[in-house]
């Protein structure tokens, strides 16, 4: 995946300091929160605040870095197994599982984004044209909606992300929602029941 910020390459020494740094981020922000200074994510990885500043200008900086690793690590080879099979609404709903997985379990880098929309601007190049892809071949083989734009789908996985921050890292609590989403753009409902609920921490609700 594409982020917002292009690289240049790095040499060895300088590419395993990044290395380290974005697998300490990934530490600390599970273990403290998305307030966790960037101090304490450098001592983590075992380099001085400058390297760190030298590498990632801000904490979204690192942020966008981190999130993107996990998808080429997670997603990736997700969407390169969809677009070689057959059943492009089942890829496209296993591309959609595999991002929320990762969302999931990172729950907290998201956290650390103030603005989902730079965000998914940042993330989502090769995800979205993926998903295009996927979306249009569903329509031709009548499985998808055809009044559904890629727009739509945008802004579905938008909401779906959004889901992240109602339920506890790590939980699959997502998988309720993208049900009622499959529901939703399948030209035909799925013959399964939803998902068992979870609750909303700290509320009770219906």
């Amino acid at each position: 995946m594409n982020v917002a910020v292009e690289r240049k390459p790095l040499r060895a020494d300088a590419a395993r300091n990044v290395d380290k740094i974005i697998s300490a981020a990934r530490q600390c922000f599970r273990e403290y929160g998305p307030e966790v200074p960037l101090q304490t994510i450098a001592e983590t990885a075992g380099v001085g605040p400058a390297t760190l500043f030298r590498n990632f200008a801000d904490k979204e900086q690192l942020v966008l870095a981190a999130l993107n690793r996990q998808l080429r690590l997670h997603v990736d080879p997700v969407i390169d197994d969809a677009l070689s099979g057959h059943d492009a609404a089942a890829g496209l709903f296993s591309v959609i599982d595999a991002l929320m997985t990762a969302a999931s379990e990172d729950a907290n880098l998201l956290g650390a984004v103030a603005g989902r929309r730079q965000l998914l601007t940042g993330i989502t190049g090769g995800l979205i044209e993926s998903v295009g892809v996927l979306l249009g071949r569903g329509q031709g083989q009548g499985t998808l909606r055809e009044d559904i734009s890629l727009t739509d789908l945008f802004r579905l996985l938008a909401m779906l992300i959004g889901v992240v921050d109602t339920m506890e890292p790590g939980s699959d609590a997502w998988r309720r929602p993208v049900a009622l989403i499959e529901d939703a753009i399948r030209t035909e409902r799925p013959r399964r029941p939803l998902p068992a609920q979870s609750p909303l921490p700290g509320l009770q609700l219906a």
